[in-house]
């Protein structure tokens, strides 16, 4: 249990920096769909006590209330005029935040296997590397999420929420799990090839222009 909170809470403080980072410069521009994205890097502490402490069905309602918050604050954003820079760098990270601390308490409780936790973990921070890489080389890439990256984070996401219900309601659900972690290690390795494939070429352009 030591591990998980510790794990927990560095993501928690990188994300709390980035907030603060961000919100610097644009505090003035807040948003409401900025303080519902807060409001949901709120609920990701609350996630994990609930699955630590074995209450299941709070965990999965969490979770849901999670996602529902990420679909209103996107219709508000894109229907009521209200993007902003702020939004375009939190709400990706809370998303990210909230599933990489699911993965991996379920994956220490053995309700994922351990392989497909290391696997999503070591993509995200491949893609990180990858692009402070770049940034420090002088040759920043702009990560735009590929089709495939989008088709493996809604895998994430149904998954994690399947095995909280699974949990939360004793829903015999063994075998749409075990295909889900299935298409998910496999949209989890193509992504990270994509991204890799993408990240070579942009970096092979750079070594041509600095010949």
């Amino acid at each position: 249990m030591g591990n998980v909170a510790a794990a927990v809470g560095s993501l928690r403080m990188a994300a709390a920096l980035a907030i603060y980072l961000v919100s610097r410069e644009e505090a003035h521009r807040l948003t409401i769909p900025n303080v519902i994205t807060i409001m949901r890097f709120l609920l990701v502490p609350a996630v994990i006590w609930a699955l630590l402490s074995g209450e299941m069905a709070w965990a999965f309602a969490l979770f849901l209330i999670a996602g529902i918050s990420d679909g209103v604050d996107g219709f508000i954003a894109r229907h009521f005029n209200q993007q902003s820079k702020l939004g375009a760098y939190l709400d990706p990270v809370a998303d990210k935040l909230l599933l990489v601390c699911v993965f991996v308490v379920l994956g220490l409780m053995g309700e994922l296997p351990l392989w497909l936790v290391v696997l999503a973990v070591s993509r995200d921070a491949l893609i990180i590397v990858a692009v402070m890489l770049s940034t420090v080389m002088g040759h920043p890439v702009t990560v735009k999420p590929l089709f495939v990256s989008k088709a493996n984070t809604a895998v994430q996401i149904i998954l994690a929420a399947v095995a909280l219900a699974d949990l939360a309601f004793v829903l015999d659900l063994a075998t749409v799990r075990g295909v889900l972690v299935l298409v998910s290690g496999l949209l989890t390795v193509a992504s990270a090839a994509a991204y890799l494939v993408a990240w070579l070429s942009h970096m092979a352009g750079y070594a041509e222009t600095n010949k």
